[in-house]
């Protein structure tokens, strides 16, 4: 009978031997988000190795955390050792403003001639380029509140939200966020369709390519029940 594979195992065979982490995690999910003694994950080190297809299978199949940290408080993105991998990183759902232990990001990290300066170039302007409009908090106009947090990060309405705007919705659907009218409000949100909604917004790939697929196709079912059901353009509709 095998015996049951470890972590630390696991960590060992990515190197040479991806294909065989990804049948071993397959196998036991249980693993996929394991991390060593030191914090030292597969994501960390499919990153320093440059396996890209076991870094998307972690994420997207098994749904681990792209964010997780180890013990010195670095995600995956302080291993990037090209530019092109830390572009894939930032597209996964990696926050690039996450601060290490010492205080620093990846990029302040990498900025060094022992480390990756390319990498850390490229991520300052990556930064620089998605930094958000501030809008004063008593613009009632723009219908939110968005400043910049660790140079990356920005927080909108009060949460912090270190991702990438989500795709366009299917088929030009539109969502509009703003203050209705008393008189404006319609009944009662679907039970269940609010229950959908809580349920998604739980997951860990929330944030993900996955979890904003399904927030997507969600909002397309509601749009499409609703003038099914004839009551009245999709944009006047409450989702709770």
């Amino acid at each position: 009978m095998a015996q049951t594979p470890t972590i630390d195992r696991l960590l060992n065979l990515v190197p040479d031997a991806p294909s065989s982490v990804l049948s071993h995690i397959n196998n036991h999910p249980e693993l996929a988000s394991q991390q060593d003694a030191h914090g030292y994950s597969l994501l960390h080190a499919a990153t320093s190795y440059g396996h890209l297809d076991l870094l998307k299978a972690l994420i997207y199949d098994h749904h681990v955390d792209p964010n997780m940290v180890d013990e010195d408080g670095e995600t995956c993105l302080f291993n990037a050792e090209s530019v092109e991998f830390a572009k894939q990183l930032v597209e996964l759902g990696v926050r690039f403003g996450i601060q290490n232990n010492d205080g620093q990001t990846a990029s302040e990290k990498l900025d060094d001639e022992d480390e990756q300066p390319e990498v850390a170039a490229y991520l300052k302007q990556f930064a620089e380029q998605s930094s958000p409009t501030v809008t004063s908090g008593n613009d009632h106009t723009a219908g939110s509140t968005s400043s910049t947090v660790n140079g990356n990060a920005t927080i909108t309405n009060g949460e912090t939200n270190g991702i990438h705007p989500p795709p366009p919705l299917p088929g030009g659907v539109q969502v509009n966020v703003g203050t209705m009218h008393a008189n404006e409000v319609g009944g009662e949100p679907d039970p269940e369709f609010r229950r959908r909604i809580e349920e998604l917004a739980a997951r860990q790939d929330f944030e993900g390519e996955e979890g904003q697929r399904q927030l997507r196709d969600l909002i397309a079912d509601a749009v499409s029940g609703l003038n099914e059901e004839g009551q009245g353009p999709a944009s006047r509709r409450r989702l709770g």
